[in-house]
């Protein structure tokens, strides 16, 4: 399979930063082709302008500011997003890639407004791997944004048909060498069985 990684964290030191080499050495030991997005490496701007929000609905010149992005996400079959929760959402640089790359014609057809058809349907598998400063209760009190955005926006892309998991390691603040280890296992596991 063609998998798109989505890595976003600033810190090369981080255990986000070792969860993200996890990733990408079991998808590649599984044989699927992978395409490595880490957004800060790349220098990715995540400031949807002035000039592309008044163009936003010209299609397909909407895309021109961020082609090579967007023949990446057309490109892959499989998603993996992989990053840390922050003030119980994305972090800025992700919610970015999302402001600017799911736009009309890339992500959904908005020619009949009324009747908005996904377009991410070559979109099979999606997953993600993310962690959590606070407790899974807390989470859910604030709604779990992340976790929604994942299993229901992006699902409702690919017009409900891609298979969806979500791999969550809460309250880190507080996490033990042990945990952190079985969660590191746990999702290298995951991507060795991506398909």
């Amino acid at each position: 399979m063609r998998v798109l990684v989505v890595y976003c964290h600033p810190v090369e030191t981080s255990f986000h930063a070792a969860l993200h080499q996890e990733v990408l050495k079991n998808l590649r030991a599984a044989g699927h082709e992978v395409d490595d997005c880490d957004l800060y490496a790349e220098g990715f701007d995540p400031v949807l302008s002035r000039e592309e929000r008044l163009g936003y609905h010209d299609v397909p010149a909407n895309q021109l500011p961020l082609q090579p992005y967007v023949e990446r996400l057309q490109w892959a079959e499989g998603i993996v997003f992989c990053f840390p929760t922050w003030c119980f959402g994305l972090p800025a640089m992700l919610k970015g890639y999302f402001d600017r790359l799911f736009m009309p014609g890339v992500a959904f057809d908005i020619s009949d407004p009324a009747n908005v058809k996904p377009m991410l349907t070559h979109i099979q598998r999606i997953s993600a791997v993310v962690t959590y400063g606070r407790p899974r209760w807390m989470a859910w009190y604030m709604g779990d944004p992340p976790r929604k955005i994942v299993t229901r926006y992006m699902k409702r892309l690919t017009g409900q048909r891609a298979k969806v998991d979500y791999h969550a390691h809460y309250h880190m603040n507080v996490a033990t060498e042990p945990q952190l280890k079985r969660f590191m296992a746990r999702v290298g596991q995951a991507m060795a069985r991506f398909a």
